[in-house]
C-alpha cells in the first residue's frame, strides 16, 4: 500500500544545490520541508552499491534521527564509454572540496584516452533514486533517468555538479545553461526534463 506524505518532511541532504531543487519540486504540494542540516543531523556513510541503496540509507537515518518522514535522493552520472563511471561515486570524484570542474576534467581526460571524441561515443545518463522513509520503517522508492551526451568544454553556470557538460537528448543547451524551470520544472511550466524531476513525478503520483 502506498502512503501519502502529510505534515513535515525532512530532506536528507547536505548538498545545497540538491536541497534547492527538492524544495522547488515539493513547493506546489504545500509540504513543509526542513533539511537535515537545519536539524543538525549527521551524514550517514553511504555504503550501498546502488543509487537506490544509498538513497535508502540516507532516508532511513534521517527518519530515525528526526522521528519524521524523510526524503532522500541519491543521484549521479553514468558515462557509457567509462563502463558506467563515476556512477554512485559521482560526488566522490569531486573530492572533499566538491570540485566538480576537476571531476569533469578527469572524465574528459579518460574519454580522450579512450578515443571517445564523437557524440555517439560520448553518451551518458543521469540517474536519480528517491526514497521516502517513515520512522516506522515504511518506504516508498522510485528511480528516474535522463539520457544525453557529454560536451567539452563545460557550458553554463546554472545547475550544479556535472550539469555544464551534460547535453540532454533532443536539446541544444546543457543542463548548466538551462533555468531551473527548464531543467526540472514540472508540467505545465516545464518539461520535467531532469532525472530528478522524472523520479519526482513518479513519487508525486503515489505519495503527494
Amino acid at each position: 500500500m502506498h502512503r501519502r506524505i502529510t505534515g513535515k518532511l525532512v530532506i536528507a541532504t547536505h548538498n545545497p544545490g540538491k536541497l534547492a531543487e527538492l524544495r522547488e519540486l515539493l513547493a506546489p504540494y504545500g509540504v513543509e520541508a526542513v533539511s537535515a542540516g537545519d536539524l543538525g543531523l549527521g551524514e550517514p556513510e553511504e555504503t550501498g552499491d546502488t543509487f537506490q541503496a544509498n538513497a535508502r540509507i540516507k532516508a532511513q537515518a534521517a527518519a530515525a534521527a528526526a522521528q519524521l518522514p524523510a526524503f532522500a535522493d541519491d543521484s549521479g552520472l553514468a558515462v557509457d564509454a567509462l563502463d558506467g563511471a563515476p556512477g554512485i561515486y559521482s560526488a566522490r570524484w569531486a573530492g572533499e572540496g566538491k570540485d566538480f570542474l576537476a571531476a569533469m576534467t578527469q572524465i574528459e581526460r579518460l574519454l580522450q584516452e579512450r578515443g571517445a571524441k564523437t557524440p555517439e561515443l560520448r553518451t551518458a545518463h543521469f540517474v536519480s533514486a528517491l526514497c521516502v522513509a517513515w520512522p516506522d520503517g515504511h518506504l516508498e522508492e522510485v528511480e528516474g533517468r535522463a539520457d544525453g551526451t557529454l560536451v567539452w568544454p563545460p557550458r553554463g553556470t546554472a545547475g550544479f555538479g556535472y550539469d555544464p557538460v551534460f547535453l540532454p537528448d533532443g536539446h541544444g543547451r546543457t543542463f548548466g545553461e538551462m533555468t531551473s524551470v527548464e531543467k526540472h520544472g514540472l508540467p505545465p511550466l516545464g518539461l520535467g526534463l531532469s532525472h530528478r524531476a522524472r523520479a519526482f513525478m513518479k513519487l508525486a503520483e503515489i505519495c503527494l
